[in-house]
């Protein structure tokens, strides 16, 4: 092969790579934990290998595939935005249809992971994929964008207690409400660096819906959040050890508010990239409330 076609291998394998976010990998560790503590809880401890594995790879291709959808649904949008001017759709590295070709082609691999699972999870699938590909086009008209966003991160939850229950019990439920609010907290931690361009173009965010008091409604998202870990908790009968993570989360919290008080770019935009250690320590409540009597 010429050195021409490896450059031009090279830089098509780097704007693919850029499409689904390798080089960002926040998003798939904040779809992964609620889908861990889904999981760890449902199994009562450690998971089955081969299903924690399932649905470690399902997360990233689901991701994955969600970053090419929204980056077509966005496509007229970013290249008046300053941070997302050089995604590969809006820059012209990579066409609308590619991005829509790849989006389907992970959707369909992430199908076809999840055949060794039971009917029900199949069929949760489904509706994940659903709102996974509306979500980018929520921001038109919806004010609250990022709830739609915590769905949609969040369906790992029921389909792991589908898929090691067969049935999804009361505290799957709360565990996703929960997460619907820690979503809308870190989005719109994120959606604050955006916003003045976001009111530019007359997107709906978040940060834009909540104004002044944005801060005041992120401390009351992530309040929900650890009121409703704590009632999982109880459900699922966790030993004291589950405290030493809730509290580790809970120091989080307050440091992401302190962050985002500022409404300074760089410092909403940590508070966002923080919200992995949030989600970490919550996972290491649940493992260690389960594992230690």
């Amino acid at each position: 092969m010429s050195n021409s076609f490896i450059s031009y291998l090279v830089s098509r394998l780097i704007a693919y790579g850029h499409l689904i976010r390798l080089d960002k990998p926040i998003g798939t560790l904040l779809l992964l934990w609620p889908t861990w503590w889904a999981l760890w809880l449902a199994s009562g401890g450690l998971p089955d290998l081969n299903m924690l594995m399932i649905f470690t790879l399902g997360t990233f291709l689901m991701r994955s595939a969600g970053c090419a959808v929204n980056d077509y649904a966005d496509r007229d949008f970013d290249r008046h935005v300053q941070r997302t001017q050089g995604r590969p759709v809006t820059s012209g590295k990579i066409s609308g249809k590619e991005a829509l070709a790849v989006a389907i082609a992970l959707a369909l691999a992430a199908f076809l992971l999840i055949q060794p699972l039971n009917t029900f999870t199949k069929t949760l699938s489904v509706l994940a994929l659903f709102v996974a590909t509306i979500y980018p086009f929520t921001k038109r008209f919806f004010m609250i964008p990022q709830a739609i966003l915590g769905i949609a991160f969040g369906f790992g939850i029921p389909m792991a207690y589908a898929a090691v229950l067969d049935f999804i019990p009361l505290e799957a439920w709360i565990l996703f409400f929960g997460n619907i609010f820690w979503a809308i907290a870190y989005d719109t931690a994120y959606a604050m660096v955006d916003r003045d361009d976001d009111i530019r173009l007359g997107l709906r965010t978040s940060a834009i819906t909540f104004g002044r008091f944005d801060v005041l409604f992120i401390g009351i998202c992530y309040g929900v959040l650890l009121l409703s870990q704590i009632w999982v908790a109880q459900l699922a009968h966790l030993s004291n050890y589950f405290w030493l993570g809730w509290f580790g989360a809970l120091i989080c919290a307050i440091y992401h508010l302190r962050l985002v008080a500022t409404r300074g770019r760089d410092e909403c935009f940590k508070a966002f990239r923080h919200n992995n250690w949030l989600g970490g320590f919550l996972f290491l409540g649940i493992v260690l409330g389960l594992a230690l009597d």
